[in-house]
């Protein structure tokens, strides 16, 4: 078994001793101010803390052992309660590799274990040596192919027996990988070649890793570029909050500053209803002109450098300026391929590639599984087919009664906002609230280019899903990757005789990655596609069960 690398025990040590420091100061200003409790006293445990949270780290770093073996990769911590994992390499889809400003300097690295169990972290090395986690992240990756190499040996032998037999006697099949590989180490297979197995497991622990590194993709500092600034992404707003919440005396001072010449308050004290009004889309301007920097920045940042290739069987990427990461997307786990872009993204002719891997979604923390941030469309399309091998997709609409329905929701809404300054006008002095009815123009061409951007294609081996205007997504699903297709119906698209179809596959969804679905369609195609999703999805099981068909991951 390995231990973590030396400078592990001081960052262990440093943040423990921080946390038992801060834990006795914390007590001592709630007991002195709150409780009436002797601070002298309390001061006491400061020291005692510090050097109890030194200790806990450096225990926690002396027990805390990691090791590759034939079958699983093991991890031992704890401190009071020890814990040990081994962890299947057949159950690993992503060894991570991370490294911060810092932690490059130093030659440092943070490793994470991914398996298909969950979006969670199976296992974290904090932190080993970059030669060490780039031989972690080889080793494992070699071993799982191997696994998968030998179960799929295993299903054809079984095949092939059961073809020719027709009945399984359970005498001549092939045996388990786990039992393959225990049969490797047996003496009577050494001696045959006049091996110890002793002498064949140092061999297999020792010899360089043979894996086929092939470059696929690369971002070019234009793609990356208009990538940044042409791409949203939710981290963006929560930055701007987390910039207010330390500084909102200073931020509110400035945006007073600068409404004031437009008409805006003298101060937040005083001011008329139209003042303030002035302040808060003077305000709203500068929110969406702070986030867009943001933005742009963090994008540039995460994707700096990003470069996609192949090593055997999986695709591997590498990213980040100041934050590097570099991990594997198994191409055997990829659910679903979806092609993203945005209105600017179509202007000028880009779009991106994105998958979604069993245990967790396209956002996930686990790392990117973004395949292509961006490049030509026709590039994408092309990248899509040949690593998917769908058919261009013929997209069907939904009927125009679901435009109608689009047209109505958005009157709705629109009628809401001119309700809500109606009442505002009621309580202060608000003038030309009527001019709030100016968002039914808008009504039209939003119910419109909803309408026009919903499609659905249903192939031969794949089931093709495209919604969305300002992020437009177009969904390939293979048919043996589908789990469940449900129909949805609200009251109003029964009473329309509409319904959506949701599409759901082994992969975590998030917030803004939800359930691909087929939106307001006839009651009667929903029951089409959904037959005819099923009987795709049997002989697609079929297909790839005798011809062991999947995706490739020579794309480009």
């Amino acid at each position: 078994m390995n231990r973590l690398h030396p400078l592990s025990a001081v960052s262990m040590a440093l943040q423990r001793g921080l946390t038992g420091f801060s834990i006795p100061v914390l007590l001592t200003g709630l007991g002195s101010g709150v409780l009436g409790i002797d601070s002298d006293a309390l001061l006491l445990l400061v020291p005692i803390g510090l050097v109890a949270g030194i200790g806990y780290g450096l225990a926690y770093y002396y027990r805390f052992t990691y090791g590759v073996t034939a079958d699983t990769f093991d991890v031992t911590s704890g401190v009071l309660s020890q814990r040990s994992r081994e962890i299947p390499y057949g159950r690993i889809q992503n060894v991570d590799v991370a490294q911060g400003v810092l932690q490059r300097v130093l030659g440092l690295a943070v490793v994470s274990i991914e398996t298909a169990g969950g979006g969670e972290t199976e296992a974290t090395l904090r932190f080993v040596s970059e030669a060490e986690a780039n031989r972690l992240q080889r080793d494992i990756r070699r071993r799982t192919a191997a696994v998968k190499q030998r179960r799929r040996e295993a299903d054809s032998a079984e095949a092939e027996t059961g073809a020719g037999t027709g009945t399984d006697t359970g005498t001549d099949s092939e045996p388990s990988p786990d039992e393959a590989a225990r049969a490797d180490d047996t003496p009577d297979s050494a001696s045959e070649s006049g091996r110890t197995p002793s002498a064949d497991r140092t061999r297999e622990e020792t010899q360089p890793a043979r894996t086929r590194r092939q470059r696929l993709f690369a971002l070019e500092p234009r793609e990356l570029l208009l990538y940044s600034l042409s791409s949203f992404r939710p981290a963006a707003a929560a930055g701007l909050l987390f910039i207010f919440a330390f500084a909102s005396g200073p931020i509110l001072d400035f945006l007073v500053a600068v409404a004031q010449p437009f008409g805006g308050p003298a101060d937040l004290d005083s001011g008329s209803v139209g003042s303030y009004g002035i302040l808060t889309l003077i305000s709203m301007i500068n929110g969406i002109a702070v986030t867009y920097v943001l933005n742009a920045g963090y994008t540039f940042i995460a994707y700096y450098g990003f470069q996609l290739g192949r090593a055997d069987e999986d695709f591997v990427y590498e990213r980040g300026l100041f934050q590097r990461y570099s991990g594997s997307i198994p191409a055997d786990k990829i659910q679903a391929v979806t092609i993203t872009d945005n209105p600017l993204q179509r202007l000028l002719g880009y779009a991106g590639l994105w998958v979604e891997t069993a245990g967790y979604g396209p956002e996930s923390s686990g790392g990117s599984q973004s395949a292509v941030p961006l490049a030509d469309t026709a590039r994408i399309r092309r990248f899509a087919e040949n690593l998917t091998g769908v058919e261009p997709p013929q997209f069907r609409r939904p009927p125009t009664l679901a435009r109608r329905r689009y047209l109505v929701r958005y009157s709705i809404v629109a009628a809401v906002i001119v309700a809500i300054a109606f009442g505002l006008a009621q309580v202060y002095t608000l003038e030309r609230w009527y001019l709030a009815a100016v968002v039914f123009a808008a009504v039209p061409p939003a119910a419109h280019l909803k309408y026009v951007h919903l499609g659905y294609f249903v192939g031969e081996d794949h089931l093709v899903i495209r919604t969305g205007f300002w992020n437009r997504r177009t969904t390939v699903i293979p048919y043996y990757r589908i789990q469940t297709v449900s129909t949805q119906r609200s009251v109003f698209q029964r009473r329309l005789g509409l319904a959506s179809l949701a599409v759901d596959t082994a992969s975590s969804r998030t917030f803004s990655w939800g359930t691909p679905t087929i939106y307001d369609i006839d009651l009667e195609d929903a029951r089409a596609v959904h037959e005819t999703s099923r009987e795709h999805l049997q002989v697609a099981l079929r297909k790839r069960a005798r011809d062991d068909v999947g995706l490739s991951v020579d794309f480009t």
